[in-house]
C-alpha cells in the first residue's frame, strides 16, 4: 500500500502540535507502508518507505489587502499544485485544513480514498479571524468541503469526535474514528540535564512553572501571564512561548509581561520556539506544567510534559480530559466558555483558579513527584505512536479493499 500524506508542517518546519503528529506517524507508517509526504517548505528526501517533497510557500507579503488572506489562498494553491505528482497512490490522508483540499481534489481525480484527520476546528476558533482575516472565511469553507466528502475523518479525541458532529451535524457519525496522538516514549523521558536551563537563565535550584507553546488565543498563555499576579512573589515561571499568530497579540503579551514583572522578578520569558532536546530538559525539571487552553482537540504538549514525568495543571476542555486524569496525573481547571468567542466567561475568576492548582503543587514536592510518575506511566499504557499507526493502517486497510469492491 502506497499513502499520500498532506500536510503543512513537517520537520524541519514545525511549529505546532499537527506537525509533531505527522512527524512521527509518518515513521512510523513507513516500517510497514510506503508513505509519500507531501507538506510545505523547500525539502525532498527518499527514506525507505518514506519519501518527502515539498511545496514553495509564496514569497512573504508585509503589506497591502493581500496579507490578510494569503494563509488560505497559498493554502489552496499549494494544495493545487502537490495533487498533480501523484503516482500510484491507494489513499490519501490530510492533516488540517491547510491541506485538506488536496485530498478533496485528490479523491475526484484519482478516484481513491480519502482521510482527513482532524487537529481542530475552524468553527470553534472565531478567534483565527484575527489571524487570517478574510481568509478566515476561506478556511471554513475549505474545511467544510472536505470534511462533507471525506470517506474517513479520524477525531484526536472523543471529544474532538463529538465536536465535528455538532458542528457539522450532515457528517455521517460511522465517518469518523477516534485515534489519539502519540509520544514517542524513548525520546520523551526524563532527564537529569540542564544545559538548557542554565542558556535560558532558568535557575535549576528554584521550582518553576513551565508553559511550553505558540503565543495564540487558543493555547491561553496570557491567562497564565494574568494569573501570575496571585502567586508568591519568589514565584518561578518559565514561558517558553514563541511564533505569535498576530502583531496584536505579540504586544498584548509583552505588556502582560512586563506588568507581571513587577512583582514577580523571577518570570523568564523564552521568545522562541526552542527544540526537541531543550523541550525535553524544560519539562523533566519543572515542578509542574501548566497549559491554560481554552481550546484543543488534544494537547499533545501535556502529554510530552508527563511522559517527561512533569504533573500537569491544565484547562478542564476538549482532548485534555482525555490526557490528564484529575488528581491522579494532574489538576484540571474548570472554566466556562463564552459561547461566541470560545475564551473564558470570567477570565478574572480563571486566571485565580490556576493560580490557586499552580500554587497548591508547587508548595508540595512529593505529591508533584507522584503525579509525574502517573503521568508517564499512562504516557507508556495508553499512547505509544506504534498503536496509534496500527489502528490507522487497519482504517487505511479497511477503505482500499471497500473502495476495489466497489470498482
Amino acid at each position: 500500500m502506497r499513502v499520500g500524506l498532506f500536510t503543512r508542517e513537517y520537520p524541519p518546519h514545525v511549529y505546532g502540535g499537527a506537525g509533531v503528529h505527522v512527524d512521527y506517524l509518518s515513521r512510523e507508517l513507513a516500517r510497514e507502508i510506503e508513505v509519500e509526504v507531501h507538506c510545505w517548505g523547500k525539502q525532498f528526501g527518499n527514506n525507505g518507505k518514506l519519501f518527502v517533497r515539498g511545496a514553495e510557500p509564496w514569497s512573504e507579503i508585509t503589506n497591502g489587502t493581500e496579507a490578510r488572506f494569503k494563509g488560505a489562498l497559498e493554502a489552496l494553491s499549494l494544495n493545487l499544485t502537490q495533487i498533480k505528482a501523484l503516482e500510484g497512490i491507494d489513499l490519501v490522508h490530510t492533516h488540517t485544513w491547510y491541506a485538506s483540499m488536496a485530498g478533496y481534489l485528490a479523491k475526484k481525480l484519482y478516484g481513491v480514498p480519502f482521510v482527513m484527520t482532524t487537529h481542530s476546528l475552524e468553527p470553534l476558533r472565531a478567534w483565527k479571524a484575527e489571524q487570517l482575516g478574510s481568509g478566515y472565511a476561506m478556511s471554513s469553507w475549505m474545511e467544510r468541503t472536505a470534511i462533507l466528502d471525506a470517506d474517513a475523518i479520524i477525531a484526536v479525541s472523543k471529544g474532538t469526535r463529538a465536536d465535528i458532529l455538532r458542528a457539522y451535524p450532515d457528517v455521517d457519525p460511522a465517518r469518523v474514528h477516534v485515534i489519539y496522538n502519540g509520544i514517542n516514549l524513548s525520546e520523551y523521558r526524563k532527564t537529569a540535564e540542564t544545559q538548557a536551563l542554565t542558556d535560558y537563565g532558568v535557575d535549576p535550584a528554584v521550582p518553576y512553572v513551565l508553559f511550553v507553546g505558540r503565543i495564540t488565543r487558543q493555547k491561553g498563555v496570557t491567562h497564565l501571564v494574568d494569573a501570575i499576579r496571585y502567586l508568591p512573589p519568589e514565584t518561578q515561571v518559565v514561558l517558553c512561548a514563541g511564533a505569535p499568530d498576530t502583531p496584536e497579540i505579540a504586544a498584548e503579551m509583552r505588556e502582560k509581561v512586563e506588568e507581571a514583572r513587577k512583582a514577580h522578578s523571577r518570570i523568564v520569558w523564552i521568545e522562541k520556539m526552542v527544540s526537541k532536546q531543550e523541550a525535553i530538559q524544560l519539562y523533566s525539571n519543572a515542578r509542574l506544567f501548566c497549559c491554560p487552553s481554552v481550546y484543543e482537540p488534544f494537547g499533545i504538549i501535556n502529554l510530552e510534559a508527563m511522559a517527561c514525568g512533569a504533573a500537569v495543571v491544565a484547562s478542564a476542555t476538549g482532548g485534555i480530559l482525555e490526557v490528564v486524569v484529575e488528581g491522579e496525573t494532574g489538576h484540571l481547571v474548570p472554566f466556562e466558555h463564552d459561547p461566541v468567542t470560545g475564551f473564558p466567561s470570567n477570565p478574572e475568576q480563571f486566571a485565580r483558579d490556576l493560580a490557586a492548582r499552580i500554587a497548591e503543587l508547587l508548595g508540595d514536592p512529593e505529591k508533584c513527584r507522584r503525579l509525574g510518575e502517573a503521568g508517564r506511566r499512562r504516557a507508556e499504557e495508553i499512547f505509544s505512536w506504534r498503536a496509534i499507526a496500527q489502528q490507522t493502517i487497519a482504517l487505511y486497510s479497511q477503505l482500499v479493499e471497500k473502495e476495489k469492491a466497489a470498482q
